[in-house]
């Protein structure tokens, strides 16, 4: 069975402005293409997502749409920024709005993203990258995704600089790296949950 990702570019950026998150992304993307995995990216920050704990805040919110998407992918590859060593506000609201995946359990007790599994790829310039993965991926385990071995792939850039991860002339091999292995894990893990989920609470 064919598996698919979807991307969430939690840059604070909206429309087509460039994007180091974007570049990562992308290459996140591409590597898990050499495993089978189809996938596309979504710039959160272009779509109204209201804040909240539910999934449907009513009108105007873009939120049921992207959690559709969300829970239709096999893959979440949740992709931020370090802003003041955190991860983007873009990215916390993503993660609140999953916290409906908490009351929405069937009758086994499992939460519509059991049997996903979820990455998390970081660009900064600035310290922060384990401390942002660190809270990323308790956040996306608790609201029932699984992590792959290695889930996470990062570049952060020399403190206080100007240099930003889409303006590199060459790839940074232990960001490459990090990326090859983490996507593998994750196509692997992704495929092994396909064929046999969660069986729950008897």
């Amino acid at each position: 069975m064919a598996l698919t990702a979807l991307a969430l570019n939690c840059t604070l950026k909206r429309g087509d402005s460039a994007s180091s998150t974007d570049k990562l992304l992308a290459e996140v993307l591409a590597e898990l293409a050499q495993h089978g995995v189809s996938g596309e990216t979504v710039r959160v920050a272009d779509l109204d997502i209201k804040p909240g704990v539910t999934s449907d805040e009513g009108e105007g919110d873009a939120w049921p749409g992207l959690r559709r998407r969300i829970l239709a992918a096999d893959i979440l590859v949740l992709g931020t920024p370090i802003w003041l060593g955190q991860p983007s506000s873009v990215a916390k609201r993503v993660l609140e709005r999953m916290d409906a995946f908490l009351e929405e359990t069937d009758r086994r007790g499992r939460m519509p993203s059991f049997g996903k599994v979820a990455v998390v790829a970081v660009v900064g310039n600035e310290d922060g990258a384990h401390h942002c993965h660190a809270e990323i991926f308790q956040a996306l385990n608790d609201v029932g995704f699984t992590l792959a071995a290695t889930a996470g792939t990062y570049w952060v850039g020399q403190a206080m600089a100007a240099t930003d991860y889409k303006d590199l002339r060459k790839p940074y091999e232990p960001t490459v790296q990090a990326t090859r292995m983490m996507a593998a894990n994750a196509a692997h893990l992704a495929g092994a949950l396909s064929g046999k989920p969660y069986p729950g609470l008897a």
